[in-house]
């Protein structure tokens, strides 16, 4: 850490100081519950960013499906592909970097009380009342028993933190979340107590924070391509289903109309023939026309009498 970045944080570390200052003298919290109500302030006012962030997350967890899609469509072209999804991104309204960003902005807060616990005024103030809990000095690295303590409850929150938050079942990025906590242990044994204190309280916020986003925020669906064709085949079937119902019942009222139609016409060619005898007389009175004479009976030949001659 340079002195640039302590001047250019200088606003910052001003800010943390007053919110600690109040904890303490105001309120009358000891400093380490100071440093722990300054976590709280600090992820209160990055609410709104991040509840932007976790939408874009759940966002980007929705359009996996596609993305990964374009992807597998390109990766021989990588030029094209980050036209591709840039292009996706702006056709869905889709930022990136918007689920980073409240990660982003703890960094700052982060830098700054690592400085203010640096700092000879800071020392100061809290010289009489540096220790909190299991740990002699908020503004001095520890060692032994209390480090060892303090990392474990680091690797702990950190595990339970980023666990909760993995969007994805991807074995890298579990191992990635296993492996990132191991990675920073040699970095925070070197670190002022305080600081520990200040990564273990946001730990556990995101932890609870995750808890909740799950409950009240569930994530969406993942877009599929294949839900409109699943929708549509889905509406074909129910309207293939009606149209075969009411199908049926004009099969079988066509079939009633044939039946009747042939059995009329049936009537009428039996109606149309001729038919002899009393059976045809019969029918031409039923039906209505004239009465017709009986036909004549075959004319008898005379037997000839006498013997051939």
């Amino acid at each position: 850490m340079t002195p640039v970045v302590a001047n250019i944080l200088q606003p910052l570390i001003d800010v943390a100081d007053v919110i600690l200052q109040f904890w303490h003298n105001t309120v009358g919290l000891s400093w380490g519950w100071s440093i722990v109500m300054l976590t709280v302030v600090v992820r209160i006012a990055i609410l709104p960013l991040t509840y932007k962030g976790v939408k874009g997350m759940q966002n980007m967890q929705r359009l996996a499906p596609e993305m990964k899609k374009l992807q597998e469509r390109y990766k021989d072209d990588k030029q094209r592909l980050n036209e591709e999804m840039m292009k996706f991104y702006q056709e869905h309204g889709f930022n990136p970097a918007s689920s980073c960003l409240p990660l982003l902005l703890q960094i700052p807060f982060f830098i700054s009380l690592f400085y203010l616990l640096r700092a000879d005024q800071f020392k100061a103030d809290i010289r009489g009342e540096e220790s909190f809990l299991l740990i002699d000095n908020l503004a001095q690295p520890e060692t032994g028993l209390v480090l060892v303590t303090l990392i474990l409850l680091y690797v702990a929150t950190q595990l339970a933190a980023s666990l909760v938050t993995a969007v994805s079942g991807d074995r890298n990025q579990r191992i990635l979340v296993l492996v990132l906590p191991l990675i920073f242990i040699p970095i925070l044994i070197n670190f002022e107590a305080g600081l520990l204190v200040y990564w273990i309280t946001t730990n556990v916020w995101t932890f609870g924070q995750q808890l909740a986003v799950k409950k009240f925020l569930p994530a969406p669906e993942p877009l599929s391509s294949g839900d409109g064709d699943d929708k549509a085949t889905a509406g074909d079937g129910k309207a293939g289903s009606t149209q075969g119902a009411g199908g049926l019942r004009g099969l079988l009222d066509t079939l009633k109309g044939s039946a009747a139609a042939s059995g009329g016409n049936g009537a009428s060619a039996t109606t149309e023939r001729a038919p002899s005898g009393k059976a045809g007389a019969a029918a031409a009175t039923t039906n209505g026309g004239p009465r017709r004479p009986p036909p004549h009976a075959p004319r008898k030949k005379k037997k000839r009498s006498g013997r051939r001659r």
